[in-house]
């Protein structure tokens, strides 16, 4: 029997008994990964013990001295460096009154507090160093005795290992995983350093950067959020899944009302994620306060199979003009107009190759356009096509399209099969031209709304006109009638062109 000081007495006493199970598991997982072996296991023995194994080399007495491990610090992957974790847990089991004995081939280690040597008045922790009670074992079992049930839970529930969640994604600089219980949790290598409960995600980080690796003290534990920003970033930024930019996407929604989750404070990652959605579905975004302006982008935007997504101010500002993930234009309002008036495709009509019931309707145009006193000044032609949507717009036809840049008003040629179709289309596109007013707007409705009025009191008082004159004809035809017509023929003549007026007058009134 041998005795190994370490040098320890009391020390972090807020950690609790699931911090020490902690550094166990976290030894036994990475001896797992330096060795290649299989997972290590924690397992009840009977109703007093618990024990933590590994498949790895055993653990011997030299592992208690805290130094440097080399072959740790090389590997990435593993969670501790120094043998300080060790120590520390061991000090915070027999100070919870928790029976430890750590087994491998090399031998045995128990703890006992004893005085220093040369100094007996000074007490201190040791372990005590025994012969293997079994040589035979593969990698190192320890032992813990008087151990709750809750207190190994507690510890498991801080690795990433024993979760059974699988990660939204896997990047080069670590993972990203839903929430649990409704807050964030920062891993290191699978080992649970921090709660955020204002993230939209968990995380693990597998690549340390030098803040990381500065910061991380020996309690592994409350990890500051200035160490890990960047990294967090960093894996945010190499995501391309839609997974992660819809949940991104959709917390933008949030913005305004100060509801959104901590990483959308990062504009960068406010722009890769529309970058991703850009490019993995047909989007359109734009701020709330756009389309309260112009309604039409609506109308446009799920005419053309988009789905709006509603992004902060700012943010509207800074895609305009840049690519997605895929190297496509990200669609924001002045990129889906311009997709918009790309997509239209013309095969013009000349008049002299119209029907003859086409060309009456077609020369009608002038007097349709009196309604709204004359051809606006900003039309420099009116043209019929054969076509005139692409495959922009797939959920109907266009049948009238005004083109400011040309100053053109583009009618379909269907809508020449009839009058009211003609004049319909032709004053819409023409109230466009005349008073700079999209479709789907207050505007347009009230200019709409001034034509209907206007025509309305035209046809009224053509109405009126027309009684005025039927009634001198009829008196007319009535004088005749009295003084007594030689023409019985003439009489008949006089009959039926009287009652084609009184006909026509009462189709009007109609």
């Amino acid at each position: 029997m041998k005795y190994f000081d370490l040098n320890i007495d009391k020390i972090l006493e807020n950690w609790e008994i699931a911090h020490a199970i902690r550094e166990l598991i976290a030894n036994a997982l990475d001896e797992s990964t330096l060795t290649g072996t299989q997972t290590p296991e924690i397992k009840k023995i009977g109703d007093a013990c618990w024990t933590i194994r590994d498949y790895g080399r055993g653990i011997k007495y030299e592992s208690l001295i805290q130094s440097e491990n080399p072959e740790k610090l090389r590997n990435s992957a593993v969670i501790g460096k120094f043998g300080i974790g060790l120590k520390d847990a061991l000090a915070t089991f027999e100070r919870n009154g928790v029976g430890v004995l750590i087994c491998s081939r090399f031998g045995d280690i128990a703890l006992e507090r004893l005085s220093k040597h040369s100094f007996e008045d000074v007490f201190t922790l040791h372990a005590v160093l025994l012969p293997s009670s079994n040589p035979e074992l593969t990698g190192t079992e320890c032992r813990l005795f008087g151990l709750k049930d809750e207190d190994i839970q507690a510890a498991r529930a801080m690795f990433l290992q024993f979760s059974e969640v699988d990660p939204i994604e896997i990047t080069k600089f670590g993972d990203v995983y839903p929430c649990s219980n409704g807050q964030g949790q920062i891993f290191i290598n699978g080992l649970c350093v921090a709660s955020e409960p204002r993230f939209l995600f968990s995380y693990n980080i597998t690549s340390l950067d030098s803040k990381i690796k500065k910061a991380l003290n020996r309690e592994r534990q409350n990890l500051g959020r200035v160490a890990y920003s960047e990294r967090i970033r960093s894996i945010l930024l190499s995501c391309s899944s839609e997974n992660v930019a819809e949940a991104l996407a959709k917390d933008l929604q949030f913005w305004s009302t100060g509801e959104a989750h901590d990483e959308l404070v990062w504009s960068d990652v406010q722009s890769h994620a529309v970058r991703i959605l850009n490019a993995k579905e047909k989007v359109l975004f734009v701020s709330a306060d756009e389309l309260a302006r112009n309604p039409f982008l609506v109308d446009v935007a799920v005419s053309g199979g988009h789905r709006i997504i509603a992004i902060p101010d700012v943010l509207v500002s800074k895609i305009q003009g840049i690519k997605d993930i895929e190297g496509k234009p990200v669609v924001e309002a002045s990129e889906l107009f311009k997709q918009y008036g790309e997509s239209f495709e013309f095969k013009w009509i000349e008049s002299q190759n119209l029907s003859q019931k086409e060309l009456i309707i077609w020369n009608l145009q002038e007097k349709i356009l009196e309604l709204l006193d004359g051809k606006p000044a900003v039309v420099r032609d009116i043209k019929i096509s054969e076509t005139i949507k692409k495959d922009f717009l797939s959920a109907r036809e266009t049948i009238g399209l005004w083109m400011p840049k040309e100053g053109w008003i583009v009618i379909h040629r269907s809508r020449l099969a009839s009058l009211h179709e003609f004049a319909a289309t032709l004053l819409h596109e023409a109230i466009h031209a005349k008073y700079n007013v999209s479709d789907v707007s207050r505007d347009f409705e009230s200019c709409l709304t001034t034509l209907c009025g206007h025509l309305a009191a035209k046809v009224l008082r053509s109405c009126q006109q027309f009684d005025k004159i039927s009634q001198v004809q009829e008196e007319q035809l009535q004088e005749q009638r009295l003084q007594g017509s030689q023409c019985s023929s003439e009489k008949q003549q006089f009959m039926q062109k009287l009652e084609r007026l009184r006909q026509m007058l009462q189709r009007l009134r109609k």
